[in-house]
């Protein structure tokens, strides 16, 4: 298929376009900033240029992974947000279902599930078990509220056009470090979440792709890597993550300590990406317990860290980790 993709120069992008181009598909990479996978710098805002883009090029499919993100908060005003997140994907989708298209990749974040109660800690019966039944849904800031909206809207056109959208909400898989979060930080911060928030890139690059072949109807995803917790865990996980940590990898703390690191004293919130199994048969390749494995045999860990990282603007390259 001859495949648009949004945010080609991004972080997820630039994995994502030669997947796709390996899987025999023809890649038409749209961005604000130059790229390898780049075929046209311009933002989804511009409704005329979406549109002549998918009709001149023969687009066949939409995966729309172009977005202003939450450090862009800190760089854009409100108004960016609405533009790109919202008014882009309603370009995109309508472009898309005006040209008769059968299905649509949208990528959204587990971000717009994170309530201010769900940010502040566990919860009354503990950990925060989140799959996509989660609710309800009250984003804390303007990229969750346009990011759940888009989603709505993907919703929208799906049901009036018979398009299948597979909507998907990544945990993190950015590389630079955490814009909250100082300790612990670094590849210790990253490594800790793969226990319950954050995949690798190439996994979300995957999981993009099983969804754009398999998908049916309209369907919300969770993508994290796999817990090696079960919901029965989530009391003593709000108070004692390194008793049941210890359960399943018995020698994870002193591998740490070999390494320098720390593991979490609690786990607040889970995200549960079995729906992603079941359905389209999408299991992240890299887990906690690879990340364990890369100490214990002293390999490279398997996930990317660049503090300097920074997305893709308007007519600048993103910085591209050596």
């Amino acid at each position: 298929m001859r495949i648009l993709l949004t945010g080609s120069s991004g972080w997820l992008g630039r994995h994502l376009a030669p997947l796709l181009a390996a899987r025999g598909h023809e890649v038409v990479g749209l961005d604000v900033s130059p790229g390898d996978a780049t075929t046209i710098v311009g933002s989804v805002a511009n409704r005329d240029l979406v549109f002549q883009t998918v009709a001149h090029h023969g687009i066949e499919a939409v995966i729309h992974a172009g977005a202003l993100h939450k450090p862009d908060i800190a760089r854009f005003p409100r108004q960016a947000f609405v533009d790109v997140n919202l008014t882009g994907t309603l370009n995109l989708l309508e472009a898309a279902a005006g040209a008769g298209h059968v299905r649509f990749v949208f990528t959204s974040t587990t971000s717009l599930m994170v309530r201010d109660d769900v940010r502040s800690g566990a919860g009354e019966t503990g950990a925060w078990w989140m799959d996509e039944s989660f609710g309800p849904i009250a984003p804390r800031n303007v990229y969750g509220i346009t990011k759940r909206t888009a989603e709505d809207m993907c919703r929208l056109v799906s049901q009036e056009s018979g398009m299948s959208v597979a909507i998907l909400r990544t945990g993190r898989f950015f590389p630079e470090d955490d814009d909250t979060h100082a300790v612990p930080s670094g590849p210790n911060l990253k490594a800790n979440e793969f226990l319950n928030r954050r995949l690798t890139v190439a996994d979300a690059a995957l999981a993009h792709l099983a969804a754009l072949e398999r998908i049916g109807g309209c369907e919300t995803f969770i993508l994290s890597a796999p817990p090696p917790f079960a919901r029965e865990d989530a009391a003593e996980l709000a108070v004692d993550a390194r008793a049941v940590i210890a359960r399943q990898f018995p020698d994870a703390e002193a591998l740490y300590a070999k390494a320098g690191w720390v593991l979490p004293e609690r786990i607040e919130r889970v995200y549960d990406p079995a729906k992603a199994e079941r359905l389209l048969g999408w299991r992240a390749q890299t887990d906690f317990a690879a990340i364990l494995g890369a100490l214990r045999d002293g390999h490279e860990l398997p996930f990317a860290h660049d503090p300097e990282w920074i997305s893709p603007v308007l007519g600048k390259p993103c910085h591209h980790p050596s």
